[in-house]
């Protein structure tokens, strides 16, 4: 099983280096932008980029479509937060 979940972790990093650098080399005026608003909006597509990554690497047993659908039904990225928080929480 760990080798398995060391897979789907370098699957995860390789996906998302190369959409990162790719979207890296296209976004780096906005990265890089004085503008801190422009500079969130593009710091939030590299999130994005990396969920997907990690969607896409542990799904290898889904079809394309189901794949598809994981992605387009994920909460959206201001709502994680609290309901991390809040798990953590009861956990602890």
């Amino acid at each position: 099983m760990a080798k398995k979940s060391d897979t789907s972790i370098e699957n995860r990093v390789y996906l998302f280096e190369s959409l990162a650098s790719s979207y890296v080399a296209a976004a780096s005026e906005a990265l890089g932008s004085k503008d801190s608003a422009e500079r969130e909006r593009a710091r939030r597509a590299l999130a994005e980029l990396a969920f997907v990554s990690c969607v896409v690497a542990d799904t290898g047993d889904l079809t394309p479509e189901q794949v598809r659908e994981r992605v387009l039904s994920a909460p959206a990225a201001d709502a994680a937060p609290q309901k991390r928080g809040s798990r953590r929480k009861r956990d602890k």
